[in-house]
């Protein structure tokens, strides 16, 4: 296949898939649970080519002989979060006339359409959003990295409680407390206010200056969420609901893995966002803790 082909087939060029290949442990030989096999490299193009776009395809499986999931789960996963890069990703936000000055990152509820399954269709309608589809929160940086992606969750779960069962507050209180400062992240009305989280101002009858700080957190948040668009845009499978069947596909393991190659896809090419907020994000080694 020709180079200009190639990134248009799998997302990725063609010696960054080898790169990316070894970074994420892929064995040389893989065999699924239907007893096919083939070439690491090899396996990895399929995965990328499944997810690029639909094609029939009767196995997805785990490649990676190291389980990357972790680096989504728990924010103490991720070394190289700490109190610098906190620091680098606060500036970045504030140079683009935020009102806090301390926020480092964004987080979002995303809902994600599935086929109405046969089963328990109650617990995976979505009444806001009127679809069947399951929920997941995100957490994602200026540089367009997203560092925290928990769920699945059924559709008719609220923000709030999926915040409240995901445990994320506690990973934020060890990772973005210190004795001289903290770091908070910013959301939705939906999460309500606390130490590490805000939110925008409720209601009409605000304050000419709340309504600024309201405007000028919607702008650097609008920006940071081109990053969840970008999933969808390399990974085109997973945005038709037809192919997601629950009960017959391990459709969340889909999505993460398409969040992990994003994140991966951005950390070699860039993205909007990280332009937006002039940062880079860290090398693909370092995030893969390699």
């Amino acid at each position: 296949m020709e180079d200009k082909y190639v990134k248009l087939n799998f997302r990725f060029q063609r010696e960054d898939l080898i790169r990316l290949a070894v970074a994420l442990g892929i064995p040389e030989q893989i065999k699924t649970r239907s007893r096919h096999s083939s070439g690491g490299l090899e396996g990895l193009c399929i995965l990328l080519r499944r997810l690029a776009y639909p094609s029939r395809l009767c196995d997805l499986e785990q490649l990676f002989r190291r389980n990357h999931g972790y680096l989504l789960r728990d924010l103490g996963n991720l070394p190289w979060l700490n109190r610098e890069k906190l620091s680098a990703y606060s500036n970045s936000i504030a140079a683009k006339g935020a009102a806090v000055q301390n926020c480092w990152g964004f987080i979002d509820g995303t809902a994600r359409p599935i086929c109405r399954p046969t089963e328990l269709q109650e617990e995976y309608y979505s009444g806001h959003k009127r679809v069947h589809c399951l929920k997941y929160q995100s957490l994602i940086c200026p540089d367009g990295i997203i560092v925290s992606l928990l769920g699945a969750y059924s559709g008719r779960r609220h923000d709030a409680f999926i915040f409240g069962q995901s445990g994320l507050y506690t990973q934020l209180e060890r990772k973005c407390t210190f004795p001289d400062c903290i770091y908070v992240i910013y959301g939705d009305q939906a999460y309500g206010i606390r130490e590490l989280l805000l939110c925008p101002y409720p209601g009409r009858g605000i304050t000419e200056q709340q309504q600024n700080f309201n405007l000028s957190m919607s702008v650097t948040r609008q920006a940071v969420e081109w990053g969840f668009q970008k999933i969808i845009s390399q990974f085109a499978f997973l945005d038709f609901k037809k192919n997601q069947k629950l009960l017959l596909q391990e459709v969340e393991l889909m999505f993460k893995t398409a969040v992990l190659l994003c994140n991966c896809h951005t950390i070699l090419y860039g993205s909007e966002t990280a332009q937006f907020f002039n940062i880079e994000p860290v090398s693909l080694e370092e995030y893969l803790n390699l």
